[in-house]
């Protein structure tokens, strides 16, 4: 959001994260649930500190469905030096908004397409990632149909696709086979919250087929303990997989649906403070921490044919 960045110089990257996210309309009707004055500076206070700790980059997937809002977090980007990545896409776990409905998945592919190209709500802030959803209700009509706009608008763009997933049922199996009949190519994809689970032979299908894996809810603990979860990237770092797997929390300064302090560690921190220290204890090397961390989120906005 503050301009042009080389992926040379994306540095030390979180490949799934938020800022603010609400439900849409809600803060525009009642404007009494949204201090947005208190919110900007907790904002400033905590993207300061982050990119303090040696972050430089984070990726923004608040898509529409979620209370994207690129004029109010521009400013804010720019305040703080660190470079953040905005998204086009929707979110949501069954149906369409009534707009979407009636028209099909390339008339929805044109909007991506459009943030892409032009910008997003009528600024210069280009979209560099696709991001659609699929839950627990699976490949419902209306998700279908999101993940074919987004697998189209991928295909017209170059830009990658990163994917909300309910790991327990193993939806991005789904994802996958759906983006491969529309002529994805699968390295192109980052098949996200993969990190909810430690199912090798779920996560190894993932990786077999060419798809990063995001690790990425460190510290959101009801899915799956932190503990397992850093177990999980330990045994797929020793098979061979650190090329294949990004790290990050899928945090945010301000939610309406849950309180992000409900967890003491889910938040920007976690990685960097407690996850990588963790990692190397393990045995995972410095560099395997590099790879996930820095080169991997390079490779996946280059758009390169292979690793």
């Amino acid at each position: 959001m503050t301009g042009p960045i080389s992926t040379a110089d994306l540095g030390f990257t979180l490949m799934h994260e938020h800022i603010f996210g609400w439900s849409e309309g809600v803060a525009y009707n009642f404007p009494r649930v949204w201090d947005q004055e208190a919110q900007l500076h907790k904002a400033f206070e905590m993207l300061t500190a982050l990119k303090a700790r040696g972050v430089d980059t984070i990726v923004d997937l608040t898509v529409l469905g979620i209370g994207r809002d690129v004029p109010l977090i521009r400013p804010l980007a720019e305040k703080t030096g660190l470079h953040v990545i905005a998204a086009t896409g929707l979110y949501t776990f069954n149906e369409l908004p009534g707009y979407f409905l009636v028209r099909n998945a390339d008339e929805m592919a044109d909007l991506f397409v459009g943030d892409i190209k032009e910008g997003i709500q009528g600024t210069d802030v280009k979209a560099a990632i696709i991001k659609c959803t699929t839950d627990e209700p699976g490949v419902t009509r209306g998700i279908e149909k999101l993940l074919r706009a987004a697998a189209r608008a991928h295909l017209r763009t170059g830009v990658p696709i990163s994917t909300h997933t309910h790991a327990a049922t193993q939806r991005g199996l789904e994802q996958q086979e759906l983006f491969a009949a529309e002529g994805v190519d699968l390295r192109r994809v980052v098949i996200g919250h993969c990190g909810d689970s430690d199912d090798l032979d779920y996560l190894t299908k993932l990786l077999d087929r060419g798809s990063c894996v995001g690790m990425d809810r460190f510290g959101l603990l009801f899915f799956l303990p932190d503990e397992k979860r850093i177990a999980t990237v330990v045994k797929l770092c020793r098979m061979g997989y650190a090329e294949r797997m990004v790290l990050s929390h899928d945090a945010l300064v301000y939610s309406d649906m849950y309180k992000p302090e409900a967890f003491p560690n889910w938040n920007y921190y976690h990685i960097v403070d407690n996850v990588i220290p963790a990692l190397l204890e393990a045995g995972v090397s410095q560099q395997q921490i590099d790879v996930m961390t820095r080169e991997n989120p390079r490779r996946i906005f280059e758009n390169v044919g292979t690793y």
